[in-house]
Formats: C-alpha cells, sequence, structure tokens
C-alpha cells in the first residue's frame, strides 16, 4: 500500500471511532468545507457545506446512544496524485436489529481530495440495501 493509502485508511478509521464515540469533533476533522454528503435520512437532495453536514450527526448520536454498534468491516482505498475514492462496509444498528439480520451492511464511499498537502474528505455517500424490494421481486 502506498503512504497515501495508509493515510486515508487512517482518516476513515477515525472518522469511524469518532461517530461510534459521538465525538462531533472527530466526525467533522478532515472534512472538506463544501462537502457533499448523500445519506439514509433525508433530505433527499443530500446536504452541502460543512455546517449542513455538522447538523444531520445529534440526531444519529441521539439514535446511537441507545446502545448501537458503529463499525469498520471492510474498507478500500484506491489513492491518486489529488483524488481518492473509499468504499466500506459497516456493522451500523442496534443489537436487536442486527440479530435479525447480521449479514445488514451500511455502505459508505467516499471521495476525497489532497487539500494544502492533506486529504480531506469532500463527498460522502451512504446506504443500507433494501431488503423488502429483494424480498417483494420473486412474488
Amino acid at each position: 500500500m502506498t503512504d497515501d493509502t495508509e493515510q486515508i485508511r487512517g482518516l476513515i478509521e477515525r472518522w469511524a471511532v469518532a461517530v461510534h464515540e459521538g465525538d462531533l469533533g472527530g466526525v467533522l476533522a478532515d472534512h472538506s468545507e463544501d462537502i457533499v454528503m448523500f445519506d439514509v435520512p433525508p433530505p433527499c437532495e443530500g446536504v452541502r457545506g460543512l455546517p449542513a453536514y455538522r447538523e444531520t450527526w445529534p440526531q444519529f448520536f441521539e439514535w446511537h446512544s441507545r446502545g448501537a454498534v458503529f463499525e469498520i468491516v471492510s474498507l478500500d482505498v484506491t489513492a491518486g496524485e489529488d483524488v481518492a475514492f473509499a468504499h466500506a462496509l459497516l456493522r451500523c444498528g442496534l443489537p436487536q436489529e442486527l440479530a435479525e439480520r447480521p449479514e445488514n451492511r451500511l455502505r459508505v464511499t467516499m471521495g476525497l481530495r489532497r487539500e494544502n498537502g492533506g486529504w480531506v474528505i469532500a463527498h460522502e455517500h451512504h446506504s443500507f440495501p433494501d431488503f423488502d424490494a429483494v424480498e417483494g421481486a420473486g412474488t
């Protein structure tokens, strides 16, 4: 792995730990001012800018404080000279949700760019599989 790949892996792993710990400052660290995030809950058009991104986290932290898990299962990074992308699968859910669907994974894709000699996350996309659509497809 290249140094850039390792740096990006570390950045994303720190982000995931910060999310799990409810550390808003850690979650916001290493994000661009013009971050664009498409998330599971609305708004459907996503959020744009660091202030809007910041506002999405308190509700998640409230839900997560009920004992939810948020941990990386797999993480792949591809880094170029000035841009990179990463995709990860995470266990994310309350214990009873994970017991009912142990295969369920939060899918996260991140786009990064080099700024001022370091890497920043400029885009995040979070999604869950739509099990209802798959289960209803054969009926």
